[in-house]
This record gives C-alpha cells, structure tokens and sequence, in this order.
C-alpha cells in the first residue's frame, strides 16, 4: 500500500533520447516554510508557485488547523492570512502530516511555545521515522512531547507556557532540526542559539529575515552559529517559489545517462546549501551547464540544462558536501551506476532515518538489478558498468519513498532492461507530475 491509497506498480522501459524542457515542481522545502511563516505573520501573505503536492497540501491543512485562514487561488497560487507569533490556536482534531517528516517537524517546532496541545500523526513511513532529534531540543524550551516507544508518532506536543530561549549544538547536521528550534524561539523571549557543526539547507534563516526576524548567522571556531531573536513582529510577504533542485534532480539525472538526450530544466533554486548534487555530477563528467543565472526572492536561480554524458567517470564524494545534496544520494547512485569506476559516498547516516532506509533500499534495488554495491552504516559504493551496461530487469521497493520509487524509475531508462517500482503511489507526495513529465520528454513509463 501507499500511504495514501491503493499501491500503483509502474514500470519504466529503455526509451530513446529524452528531449524537450521539464518544468519540474515548486520548492518542497520553501513551500512548507512559506505556508508555516505566512500562519505566524500578521496580515495576508501572497505565494506563487507553491509545490501542490501531498506533503505540503497537508502542512497547508494543519496550518488552517491551528488558525490561519489558507486559501488556494489556483495553479500554485495561494494566500495564508496569519495569526501572528504565539497566536497558534488549538487543533480540535488530529493533525494528519502524512508522508512529510519536514512537514511535522517544522510545525512541532512552530507551535512548541504556545501554550496549546497538538496530537500528530502521519502515514505508516511517517509514524516508524524517530521524532526524538526535535522533541529533544524542543523540551529545553519548556515543551511536551508524549508518543510511541521511541519517540515515534502517533505523539501528543504539550506547547510551553513560559518558554525559556536555548542554546542548542545539533548533534547530526539537520535543517529540520535547525528550522524546528528556530520556530520555536519565534515565540521565546531573548536569542535562541543554534550551532551547526556542518552547514545544512539555510532556507529558514533567509526567509525569517524576509519577514522581519532579526536572524545573524556567523561562521566560527565551534561552527556555523545562528542566532534569531525571539518575539518578533513578522510582516507578510509576498513569496515566489523557486523549482525545487530535489526534484529538478530526476529529468537532469535521466538525461545524462539516456544516449542522445538534451534536457532543458528552467528556473531551478541553486542556493548553495542545496547544490551538491549539481556539483558532483559536474565533477563526474557531466555535460550539465548553468544557463540564465540570476537571483528570485533572495535565492540563486539558472536553467540548467543537462546533455546524455558517456564519459562519467566515477569519483569520492567530499563527506562535508552530504548535507547540501542528502535528498539526492539515492538518484546519484543511479548515475554512478552508468559511470566508469567507484563512486564513494561518505558521512550519509541521515540516509537511514529519512523516508525508509535509503543505503539500504537502494543497495537491494540496485543490486537486483544487476550493480555492483558495498555498504557500511554512513557510506556505500556503487561501482558503475559504464553507459549502457546496466542489467535492469528487476522489481525494486519502493517502501513508501517517493525518491527511491523516481530513482529506480529513472533507472530503468537507461538499463537493458526495464524496470518496475511496486509503488510509485509516493511520488505524489512531492512531484504530482513526474509521471506525465517525464512521458513528454520522451519516457516510457506504464502502470502495471
């Protein structure tokens, strides 16, 4: 089963080149923080763009649960009319995050210090994901947090009633760790503090000082120390979202391992902190071009555009490049598959707890489908055939992981043989169009 209804088995063939411009989804990452700061402002916050997928639909139907008056206009367009910092109401029922754990984490974090109680639940990947690493942090404020046997969902979040501001080092890097206490210290009196060992995603300190928040970020001995002052007034935006890289990832893997293929993917957010993979595909031989660079609401955009590249040569991923490029490891071990060599990802950890076990899903995946993997609990290789020597052939699960269903998708493109998913039912959570995009571009994809 999915996690949302019936499970959809998909199959993808060998195709001929893929050509054409894909214009892949609205930000995940921006839409969900788009729709949590627009609730916590006073006034009405105007968002174009926003990713419409389930993920994000539902953090937009818990935000109008705790308050906010969420309106869609209609091909991406919405307004969230806020409530203000600290003017969370409570929930009268559940709130249903489904497949999101951004989605539940942030507004963990967004109600943390307000007085209220929130019950949380979400689909059957969502409620076996750990939710210690933010309720941890979230309790030095005075918060609550009351769920299954390690710390997993469904939980019950018991909001502080006089929140204390915190000083908090994060164990593993995590923006979803950084962006929850930095919601929550919205609401505290003085500095919250959160020290980053290793930078992750900054989409959350940008757009809180798009809105008002006194945000200071300095690099320093200990690490990245970022430092919000709590209890300001946040004024409404109007927000454009950028496409989201995450996503952009598949047609512009797609096309450098499908002979022939020209791929033009318009208008991608490339914040450094979300880059990696567009780096290391670069530093492997790819024929992928930044066209069109310039900036869109405080954020790095280009066209890229991305060419079939036979000569990719396999290389050791830099550990310290993980957290701008963690979404992405399970579709770069399908291109390191079609790659000349061994390609070495390292300090991948956060790869175990994210939607499944994404080493291990993908280690099995690629494996029955005839490639070569070594793996250990924070690193895999993946030794690649070259280009056009891929097996296929095989069923992968899916195990309700939208990108592990894209990636063995992607996958079978370019593989000798096809390649079936048993549930492509979770793409839906952040790329509703994935199917019909890829099909244009010249992909043969069926339902099985």
């Amino acid at each position: 089963m999915s996690g949302h209804g019936t499970a959809i088995p998909m199959t993808s063939r060998p195709c001929g080149p893929l050509t054409g411009t894909a214009e892949v989804p609205g930000d995940k990452s921006i839409s969900h923080r788009s729709l949590i700061l627009g609730a916590l402002a006073v006034g009405e916050t105007r968002i174009t763009g926003l990713l419409e997928g389930q993920d994000v639909l539902d953090t937009g139907r818990a935000m109008a649960a705790f308050g906010a008056e969420v309106v869609n206009h209609g091909g991406g367009s919405w307004s969230v009319h806020g409530v203000g910092t600290g003017g969370f109401g409570e929930p009268e029922n559940v709130i249903d995050c489904g497949n999101s754990g951004t989605g539940v984490r942030l507004i963990m974090g967004a109600m943390a210090t307000t007085p209220i109680t929130a019950t949380f639940t979400g689909d059957a990947s969502l409620n076996g994901r750990p939710m210690g690493r933010v309720t941890d942090p979230l309790a030095l404020f005075g918060t609550q947090a009351f769920g299954r046997k390690g710390g997993r969902l469904p939980m019950t979040v018991v909001g502080a009633a006089d929140p204390v501001a915190v000083r908090y080092v994060t164990p593993v890097p995590s923006a979803q760790v950084k962006s929850a206490i930095l919601l929550a210290g919205l609401n505290a009196p003085g500095d919250t503090v959160v020290i980053e060992r290793e930078a992750t995603r900054d989409h959350t300190e940008r757009m809180l000082t798009g809105f008002g928040a006194t945000v200071r970020v300095e690099d320093t001995d200990e690490g990245r120390v970022i430092t919000l002052t709590g209890q300001p007034d946040l004024r409404p935006q109007d927000i454009a979202v950028p496409r989201d890289p995450s996503s952009a990832a598949f047609p512009v893997c797609a096309a450098l391992i499908v002979p022939g293929s020209d791929v033009l993917v318009p208008g991608i957010g490339l914040n450094p902190t979300r880059a990696g993979l567009f780096t290391t595909l670069r530093e492997m031989g790819a024929d992928l071009t930044y066209e069109n660079e310039r900036e869109e609401g405080g954020e790095p955009v280009a066209d890229l555009r991305a060419r079939f590249s036979p000569d990719m040569k396999g290389i050791e991923v830099p550990p310290e490049r993980a957290a701008s490029m963690i979404d992405e490891y399970p579709i770069l071990s399908v291109v390191a598959a079609f790659a000349d060599g061994r390609t070495v990802m390292r300090g991948v950890k956060e790869l175990r707890v994210k939607e499944s076990d994404r080493i291990d899903a993908m280690a099995k995946g690629l494996r029955a489908n005839g490639v070569e993997v070594e793996e250990g609990e924070d690193w895999w290789i993946v030794s690649g055939a070259g280009p056009g020597k891929v097996p296929g052939g095989s069923t992968a699960a899916a195990r309700l992981d939208h990108r592990i269903a894209m990636s063995f998708l992607i996958l079978g493109m370019a593989a000798r043989e096809g390649v079936t998913v048993d549930d492509a039912g979770p793409i839906a959570t952040s790329f509703p169009v994935f199917e019909p995009l890829m099909t244009r571009l010249g992909a043969d994809l069926s339902r099985v």
